[in-house]
């Protein structure tokens, strides 16, 4: 798949207000400052297509974006804030939550983790419960260009190991950098492969 066109649509904090469409959405949600804005730019070939920022927490919205005209590109708030009130996270919390097991055309999230870190407990507990829930996900680990190969093949494999203690199946997950535009590829084919699926049901 080739993005050719990436637009911003609209900014919500209730999935019932997001655009009334049936178009599959793929949505992309991470523990704060993991990288998610420069590699959804990345994918779409917009250097400003999401915001950047060195802050956690900027994304505080629901953000849809259409792409191709086909389908939706969703950018949720992250999870794991550190300098959030309770009541603000609480907020977040349930607008995110309520759109993940609400909206009828999520054909799938994509959970994106640091690969520089061990396995840390926020997100363990977040996959686990997408799978509570039998929502579709996968897992990419973000910043590859920051470390060796080998160290995030170690990392990956730890996760592995964790995951595997809980679950019969692994997720299917990739391996990427939005400084170097790895995994753009891998990611890209697998969002046409679960579109195709769903456009053909």
């Amino acid at each position: 798949m080739i993005i050719k066109e990436a637009q911003f649509v609209e900014s919500n904090t209730d999935f019932k207000k997001c655009p009334r469409t049936t178009l599959p959405e793929f949505a992309f949600i991470g523990r704060s400052n993991v990288g998610k804005s420069s590699l959804i730019n990345m994918l779409a070939q917009h250097k400003k297509l999401a915001k950047t920022s060195s802050t956690p927490g900027k994304t505080q919205l629901i953000n849809h974006f259409i792409i191709n005209k086909a389908w939706y590109l969703v950018d949720l708030p992250g999870y794991g804030w550190a300098k959030v009130s309770k009541t603000l996270k609480a907020k977040w919390v349930k607008m995110t939550r309520d759109y993940l097991t609400q909206r009828q055309n999520l054909s799938c999230v994509f959970v994106l983790i640091d690969v520089r870190l061990e396995p840390q407990r926020v997100d363990v507990e977040f996959i686990n419960w997408l799978g509570e829930k039998g929502i579709p996900f996968a897992i990419i680990f973000t910043k590859a260009d920051k470390q060796k190969e080998e160290k995030s093949e170690e990392v990956i494999n730890t996760w592995k190991s964790t995951l595997l203690g809980t679950w019969e199946e692994l997720p299917p997950y990739f391996l990427s950098s939005a400084v170097k535009a790895i995994g753009k590829t891998e990611i890209l084919g697998y969002i046409d492969s679960v579109y195709q699926t769903v456009k053909n049901e």
